[in-house]
């Protein structure tokens, strides 16, 4: 990767989340970073351009609004890009990676409801002649990716609570939309109002409510990690006992270079692990050294692991929330 745009970076690593609720929230992006409106759209847009982001949204938590879980198939080597292909084709699967294991194709998978996931799946296994993991999430610990990209290691967010009682049956456009992505333009709520056939000001007031319920965890710049640098992405997964999984998972939330960490459910006889993390790294030594200061965990001792990096990805893009493609 070429070396970043020092404005560009300090545009990326001071919003990529809070951005501003404002009607004209790049001229307050401005302000901060002594650019002007115009400048600040069109670096963005040079940079979604580029891949070096996706767009500029909202992340939605799991299994809110809509029904999602991880997924993976075991492909032979000569059938990685049919097999890839026929999987990015579901317009519900928006996040697909190659990583370094027998289960080799990994893939994050949402749907409107659970029906409409299992549809899915269903689907997948049918193009692809192939059997599916299906690994649902129980609980995250640490589900906000939005770390700084430059400096070292720093620890994470820690989760919070979601008020699901807030959600209402005209949120998922909003959140749909959210997920694709803002219009790069001086007025993006009016925009997204516009698209919406809603009210700008109500719109804005919508979005404050789901953010401060956890419904939206992640407001801002979502970036593509491994075009700006960090190409030793590693997801390791522990084969932690139920009983000692809650303290694990906060454990490793908290520890610096821990980019994620939840835990899902287990299949038995083929799959064992429920507790996973994400360690994002510039290297694998990076990495690797986040990985060998969670080994030293009080919490993990003793504990079988797996550490598998990516060595490709295929799609990345918001949740899909409705049917519309």
């Amino acid at each position: 990767m070429d070396r970043i745009d020092p404005i560009d970076l300090a545009l990326l690593d001071g919003f990529q989340r809070d951005f501003p609720l404002v009607s004209h929230p790049f001229a307050r992006i401005a302000e901060r970073l002594g650019l002007s409106e115009t400048e600040v759209i069109e670096r963005l847009s040079r940079m979604q351009a580029a891949g070096r982001i996706t767009r500029v949204g909202g992340t939605v938590r799991p299994n809110t609004a809509g029904a999602s879980t991880l997924a993976a198939l075991a492909v032979p080597e000569d059938r990685i890009e049919e097999v890839a292909a026929l999987v990015g084709a579901e317009s519900g699967v928006n996040h697909s990676y190659l990583r370094e294991a027998e289960w080799n194709l990994w893939f994050v998978a949402t749907a409107p409801d659970a029906n409409a996931l299992a549809a899915m799946l269903a689907r997948i296994e049918n193009a692809t002649g192939l059997p599916l993991l299906d690994l649902r999430l129980v609980r995250p610990f640490n589900i906000d990716l939005g770390f700084p990209l430059a400096g070292s290691p720093v620890t994470m967010p820690v989760g919070r609570g979601v008020e699901t009682a807030v959600l209402r049956a005209n949120d998922r456009p909003l959140l749909d939309a959210l997920s694709r992505g803002l219009d790069l333009t001086p007025r993006p709520w009016a925009a997204l109002a516009l698209r919406l056939g809603r009210d700008e000001t109500a719109v804005l007031s919508r979005i404050g409510v789901l953010l401060a319920a956890g419904i939206l965890t992640r407001l801002g710049v979502i970036v593509r990690h491994r075009a700006l640098g960090f190409t030793a992405n590693a997801m390791v997964v522990w084969d932690v006992p139920a009983d000692r999984t809650e303290a694990a998972g906060h454990a490793l939330a908290t520890l610096p270079g821990v980019t994620l960490a939840y835990e899902r459910r287990p299949v038995p006889g083929l799959w064992p692990y429920r507790l996973y993390c994400m360690i994002h790294g510039r290297s694998r030594p990076e990495a690797l050294a986040v990985l060998d200061t969670a080994r030293t965990l009080p919490q993990l001792a003793g504990v079988e692991h797996r550490i598998l990096f990516s060595t490709r990805c295929f799609k990345q893009s918001g949740a899909r929330l409705s049917e519309a493609a």
